[in-house]
């Protein structure tokens, strides 16, 4: 697709996401407080697309940084596209509105822009994150994702949300969703690891055909958080194809593994808390890969996770 007339997808309820994304998680050691500070350099460069979730436990940050940039006349809310996700504990139908009002809280914000299911695995509701038993295993808890869908669309309908939609869904789940008896909204998009060593090409192809957008999440493999990510996974950004066409371009190996998936329709969070790699990945609108390239970096496709656990 042309990047340079479109930096944005419009989604199947008609509402407009852009397709570079600024992701806001942090590993456990790096303080709250350095997400609202690259929030606020993430705005100032030109995103305005900014990836939380409850999990994260950093949105009042975020919500100061973005209510700070309204106040500066840096941005308007309605130029802004927040997502948060509704984690796991809150999947039976009755928590789900009391979810994304507890993110509207912390963000001091009146609505979000998308709201989707974090992922498909039901957890026991309660304060705890993970709550595992005495064996050290999560406790899970059973409920059905069209009852937990249902409840989504009803935040919809209330106005708390613009958008709904899905992550790490596969086809199969996402058939799950898109069969259900009374269905009033498609889930917009479905947010999933993906990168040229995990390129989704087939959960991509079955999207488009249900006009379900893709995101792509870990699109840079760079976060190396030890929670989630085995320490020996191999660096995308080392990756030797990536480098060659990056010199060939004059770019970085992020920027090209960016331009790679934002090229095919997906669109892509970039996760940095540097103003430099901040700056850098939102620069990948001014250029293209050829058909080459992309054919080059389709090839290094070895369905490898870095993501341990789907969250």
């Amino acid at each position: 697709m042309d990047l340079k007339q479109s930096h944005s997808m419009r989604l199947n309820d008609g509402h407009v996401m852009p397709m570079l994304g600024f992701g806001t998680y942090a590993p456990d050691h790096t303080p709250k407080s350095k997400a609202g500070e690259a929030t606020k350099v993430a705005l100032d460069v030109g995103f305005r697309h900014i990836d939380a979730a409850f999990l994260y436990q950093n949105e009042e940050d975020i919500g100061k940084a973005i209510r700070e940039k309204i106040a500066d006349g840096t941005v308007k809310r309605e130029d802004i596209f927040y997502t948060t996700r509704l984690w796991t504990t809150f999947f039976r139908p009755e928590l789900v509105r009391s979810a994304v009002e507890k993110s509207l809280k912390k963000l001091q914000l009146d609505y979000v822009d998308l709201f989707t299911i974090h992922n498909p695995l039901a957890v026991k509701p309660g304060e705890e994150l993970l709550p595992k038993d005495a064996s050290g295993n999560i406790i899970f808890d059973t409920v059905d994702l069209r009852d937990t869908w249902e409840a989504l669309e009803k935040c919809k309908d209330a106005g708390l949300t613009k958008s709904i939609g899905v992550s790490n869904f596969n086809h199969k789940l996402l058939e799950l969703i898109l069969n259900k008896p009374g269905l009033k909204y498609k889930p917009t998009c479905n947010q999933v690891e993906c990168h040229p060593y995990l390129n989704q090409s087939k959960l991509l192809e079955f999207c488009k055909s249900k006009d379900i957008v893709l995101v792509a999440y870990s699109a840079l493999a760079s976060h190396r958080d030890p929670n989630w990510m085995d320490p020996d996974s191999p660096y995308l950004l080392e990756e030797p194809t990536l480098k060659s066409i990056a010199k060939k371009c004059n770019r970085s190996p992020g920027q090209v593994a960016l331009c790679y998936q934002l090229q095919q329709g997906v669109v892509v969070l970039a996760k940095s808390f540097s103003e430099k790699r901040i700056k850098e990945n939102f620069q990948v609108f001014d250029f293209e890969l050829t058909p080459e390239d992309m054919k080059a970096i389709d090839g290094l496709n070895r369905n490898f996770r870095y993501a341990k656990l789907q969250l």
